[in-house]
């Protein structure tokens, strides 16, 4: 077995992240180069500096996880959860239960919460947001943001929940009191149940698509009759209807 597969086996014990189900030529090749960055010749003196060294730990975790994220991004499809996607899951419901899986540095979620906000009472706005990385979940909760971030974030939004401190912006507690947030492994933990919306977006591009296979059956199940999952701009989904879905709109799909 090569060094690279070893080391898979190892971080699986030592983490419960399982790096086979991850596309292996980019995740080896985003691993070798973090691995020869900090001077470590194999894999398997990498992993014993990685397992001995939280520095090491946290940001080879923050590598595997891939944290990229901003506020609205994509724009348009925002657009189009905001006018036919809520507006249609509010009329079946008052209070719409949300996963937004994978939410990374927070971005996601409070987004999600700030177009909800135009549409219900701030007070009844209860959405869950997952990772596995306990670091983003750290800064999540923090609720601070360069305004890289915000490029994409309307002015009215922008004006009515950031509040500029120095270089970096604050989301209001009121947005922040709408998001629990909660380590998740998307691989291995159980699903809750009950969503009318389910949003999980350039994250699934990276699995393999047996892992992706099993993952959004798991989501189907999780969804409510006539529910919704938002996907990526890069993750459109063939054949839906293995899943139990139909498209509804483009990167929206809704449970039958």
């Amino acid at each position: 077995m090569g060094d690279y597969q070893d080391f898979t086996l190892s971080v699986m014990k030592k983490t419960g992240i399982d790096l086979s189900m991850y596309k292996e030529v980019q995740m080896k090749r985003r691993l070798t180069s973090l691995r020869e960055k900090r001077g470590f010749s194999s894999f398997d003196t990498y992993f014993n500096a990685v397992t001995t060294n939280k520095e090491l730990f946290d940001e080879f975790i923050d590598r595997v996880t891939i944290n990229v994220s901003e506020f609205y991004r994509n724009y348009n499809r925002w657009t189009i959860l905001e006018n036919k996607v809520l507006p249609m899951l509010l009329k079946k419901t008052k209070k719409i239960k949300i996963w937004s899986a994978a939410c990374s540095t927070g971005e996601e979620p409070y987004t999600i919460a700030m177009i909800l906000s135009k549409l219900v009472n701030l007070n009844s706005i209860d959405i869950i947001a997952t990772d596995i990385d306990e670091k983003v979940l750290s800064y999540a909760r923090k609720g601070v943001y360069a305004e890289r971030a915000l490029k994409e974030v309307p002015i009215s939004m922008k004006k009515t929940f950031f509040t500029q401190d120095g270089v970096s912006y604050k989301i209001d507690d009121r947005i922040k009191n709408c998001v629990t947030f909660k380590k998740h492994n998307l691989l291995s933990d159980s699903y809750s149940n009950n969503f009318d919306l389910i949003v999980c977006r350039n994250v699934l591009i990276y699995f393999t698509e047996d892992a992706k296979h099993v993952i959004y059956n798991k989501f189907s199940k999780s969804l409510n009759p006539e529910g919704i999952f938002f996907v990526g701009s890069t993750e459109q989904i063939f054949s839906p209807e293995r899943y139990g879905l139909r498209v509804y709109d483009t990167f929206f799909y809704q449970k039958k």
